[in-house]
């Protein structure tokens, strides 16, 4: 079974997202909406199948990332995340919360060993592609 597949989001905390995200649409040419930008790539075993990988800055203040105290988050893309869960209880992983489902995806959060949260989404590309598209008009 695949576990991870790629990489799905970064996240950081800083000062001032609004000016972050203006400021990587200036200078690097950043697509930025409401939630940062998410970049469009293509499978190579499936080229006509879209994927995402999202960045996203989030405010020095946020609780998204706790119980981790570090200033980023990784998000890793995952097929089967159901199994997947399972199989990382069992390997004596902490598992923060039970699995979310949106329109979009499947999410959870899991701490590594050095207690930095990381997100596993396992995603629906052609319902974020719709987010996506609808953040950009």
């Amino acid at each position: 079974m695949k576990r991870v597949t790629g990489i799905g989001g970064i996240f950081f905390k800083c000062k001032d997202p609004n000016q972050m995200k203006e400021w990587y649409k200036t200078h690097l040419g950043f697509d930025t909406d409401q939630w940062g930008t998410s970049f469009e790539w293509r499978s190579s075993d499936e080229p006509d199948k879209k994927g995402y990988t999202q960045w996203s800055p989030f405010a020095e203040t946020t609780e998204y990332f706790l119980p981790s105290t570090k200033e980023f988050m990784l998000n890793y893309r995952v097929e089967n995340i159901t199994a997947l869960v399972e199989i990382l209880k069992q390997e004596g992983v902490t598992v923060l919360d039970e699995i979310e489902t949106f329109d979009y995806g499947k999410f959870v959060h899991i701490l590594d060993a050095e207690g930095n949260k990381i997100e596993l989404w396992e995603p629906n590309d052609e319902e974020y592609e719709k987010v996506v598209e609808g953040s950009t008009k």
